[in-house]
């Protein structure tokens, strides 16, 4: 629907938060070494687009449950994008009432009234500075919603933007690290009303850099297309002068996509909702409410493997179904017509190693691939030719960029088992061809052929 200028709206449950009294702290943006953040003041952001402070869910026993958090501070509907102590809420009283203070060791620290730390943010310091070298220590929100701890020399030491909750807010980055295969990962409410942890996660592959999962726990439940090369994946709108861009972007440590606003949009965000759907969400000044204007999965296919091996969902129909890919054929047929597709399809005939390739264009190439660098198209395509236990390849050019990044502006991609997750894509970013090894067509023949009902 990107361009169309439509937003869809969805009844969507919203958190209920029953915030404490927070009234500004002097107008502050930052908390400075010797003082601290209590229960009913707050840190707002330069711009007053954001606060810092505690929070009590509506249904909370008595005491109340308190959370440090960020959120939206210029409009009404509250709404958190960050939480500190997700595991361990502090409680609300007279004899115990928690705080949060910076260290002169660079640490932001939330602990109760009796001393026991909550959370902290573990900032690797070898030692305290003196007095005079902590005059410009500070942690800042920034009016983006990033809460960062800044040494002297202003240089950054900490941000919560590079540990999120269940928020992706514009500017801040999803993607792995080459070195370490970390990176930023989302991570959903357990319910409206309970921000630890839950079951659902949302980041980037630590095994092949190339694509985006969501997990239930350890399991797949959503997964991108692989890396084709694009820098820009796609963009939403909002309405006629509002627009959202999401970018992938390759350094010399990572890889991450990131999203930036047009000039006067309204505050945007996505979000890993509890029930493990992934929002794009807009707010609406009319209606003092947030519209979710995309959310995934959106439709049968967006669910991982849903065809099974071997088949593909077909994205391009208004009715969306499973299909075999060609040469293969429902493993049961009786299931497949009844709307069961999680046995997929088997190949019609069985494969000789001299076999050639059937290049199948538009597609979500499947997941558990290999990839195989520094390989030009032709080193791909014999990589696979000449293995005879090679089912399919993929080829991509990934630019200039990337090439100054890692050396290899390359993507070869092969397949040695079943080709699990494939779809037939209605988006053009992110499409590959995909060449899949045919019985009964010879070797060093690649032909091209849509997809089609089997």
């Amino acid at each position: 629907m990107a361009g169309s200028g439509i937003i869809i709206r969805y009844a969507v449950p919203f958190l209920l938060l029953a915030l404490l009294p927070l009234p500004p702290c002097a107008s502050d943006d930052r908390l400075l070494p010797g003082k601290q953040l209590s229960p009913g003041a707050t840190i707002v952001s330069d711009g007053g687009s954001f606060a810092l402070g505690f929070f009590s869910l509506s249904n909370s026993t008595t005491p109340a449950k308190l959370y440090l958090g960020i959120r939206y501070y210029d409009i009404p509907q509250l709404t958190v994008v960050w939480v500190a102590n997700r595991e361990i809420p502090a409680t609300n009283s007279t004899s115990s009432a928690p705080a949060l203070s910076l260290t002169n060791t660079s640490n932001l620290v939330l602990h109760d009234g009796d001393g026991r730390v909550l959370w902290t943010t573990k900032t690797n310091t070898s030692s305290s500075p003196s007095p005079t070298e902590a005059t410009g220590l500070g942690a800042v929100l920034l009016n983006t919603g990033n809460l960062v701890i800044r040494s002297p020399n202003g240089t950054t030491l900490w941000q919560s933007f590079e540990q999120p909750s269940d928020t992706f807010l514009p500017g801040m980055k999803i993607g792995i690290k080459y070195q370490t295969r970390s990176g930023e990962r989302l991570v959903s409410w357990k319910a409206p009303d309970d921000p630890s942890p839950g079951p659902f996660s949302y980041g980037a592959d630590p095994d092949t850099f190339l694509q985006i999962f969501t997990w239930n726990g350890a399991r797949p439940v959503m997964r991108s297309a692989p890396y084709t090369g694009y820098m820009v994946d796609s963009q939403y709108q909002a309405n006629a002068s509002s627009f959202t861009y999401m970018a992938v972007v390759a350094t010399d440590e990572d890889i991450y996509i990131s999203y930036s606003l047009s000039d006067g949009a309204p505050h945007t965000r996505y979000v890993l909702a509890y029930s493990g759907e992934f929002l794009l969400q807009i707010w609406n000044s009319n209606s003092s409410a947030w519209v979710v204007v995309r959310k995934w999965p959106n439709s049968m296919c967006n669910h991982y493997g849903y065809c099974g091996p071997y088949g593909y969902c077909d994205n391009t129909v208004a009715v969306r179904t499973c299909r075999c890919l060609d040469g293969f054929e429902p493993t049961n047929l009786q299931d497949w017509n009844r709307g069961r597709f999680s046995q997929g399809c088997r190949r019609k005939e069985a494969l000789q190693c001299g076999d050639g390739f059937l290049a199948v264009p538009g597609v979500k190439a499947p997941d558990k691939f290999v990839h195989v660098r520094n390989r030009t198209s032709q080193e791909c395509a014999a990589e696979c030719s000449r293995n005879c236990s090679c089912v399919a390849y993929a080829y991509a050019d990934l630019g200039q960029s990337l090439s100054k990044s890692t050396g290899d502006g390359t993507r070869c991609l092969v397949w040695a088992g079943d080709l699990i997750d494939t779809e037939m894509m209605s988006d053009t970013a992110g499409r590959d061809t995909l060449y899949i090894r045919v019985a009964g067509l010879d070797a060093g023949a690649y032909r091209f052929h849509l997809l089609y009902l089997t």
